[in-house]
This record gives C-alpha cells, sequence and structure tokens, in this order.
C-alpha cells in the first residue's frame, strides 16, 4: 500500500504564499513523477505541477512564475511553493504520485487534498 500525506493548505490573503508538502510511504520501487493537482468548485481537476524523477517540470500557465515544485527523491517528498496568490488560486490541491513497480507496472495514487482558500 502507498500512502500519500499532505499538508500546508489554508486561508491566506491574495499576494500572500503558501506552500504545500507530500510525503509518499509505502511499497514504492519507483517514482516516475510527483506533481499537485486541483480542483475548483464546480470545475475539473487541473495540473498544477509536476516533477520528473530526472527532474523535470512542467507547470500549469496559471501558476508559472508564481509557484516552485521541489522534490527530495531520498524521503519521497515533494512540495509546491506558491506565491502571489490569487482568489482564483481558490482549490482543493491533491498530491500525484506515478509510480512504476519492478514488472514495470505503473500505478497512480493521489492524497486527500487540503483546501487552499485566498481572500481578496
Amino acid at each position: 500500500q502507498v500512502q500519500l500525506v499532505e499538508s500546508g493548505g489554508g486561508l491566506v490573503q491574495a499576494g500572500g504564499s503558501l506552500r504545500l508538502s507530500c510525503a509518499a510511504s509505502g511499497s514504492i520501487f519507483r517514482i516516475n513523477a510527483m506533481g499537485w493537482y486541483r480542483q475548483a468548485p464546480g470545475k475539473q481537476r487541473e495540473l498544477v505541477a509536476t516533477m520528473s524523477s530526472g527532474g523535470s517540470t512542467n507547470y500549469a500557465d496559471s501558476v508559472k512564475g508564481r509557484s516552485t515544485i521541489s522534490r527530495d527523491n531520498a524521503k519521497n517528498t515533494a512540495s509546491l511553493q506558491m506565491n502571489s496568490l490569487k482568489p482564483e488560486d481558490t482549490a482543493v490541491y491533491y498530491c500525484n504520485l506515478w509510480t512504476a513497480s519492478a514488472d514495470s507496472e505503473e500505478y497512480d495514487y493521489w492524497g486527500q487534498g487540503t483546501q487552499v482558500t485566498v481572500s481578496s
């Protein structure tokens, strides 16, 4: 079993900053990528930022220049630093883990979600 534990959400004023963290534990053979997605009320879940095991990053256009994803491969953790937050960043943020097994089976895991609310 693989577990993802997220932390760092909360209420912040527009222009403020938050740092989200995610720790993965359990039976993990290889991590292909870790990242963050978000879902606002009435909207589909969307990518925020991901980082591959090799360090390649992918950001949503809406957060580029304002957010930085980082990983600690040794600890199986990922963090998302978000600056200059806007009310439209309000959403539930989910940690995502993409893994592979020894026989190359791929798995996708999700955290329970952490609420980020940005007040205007």
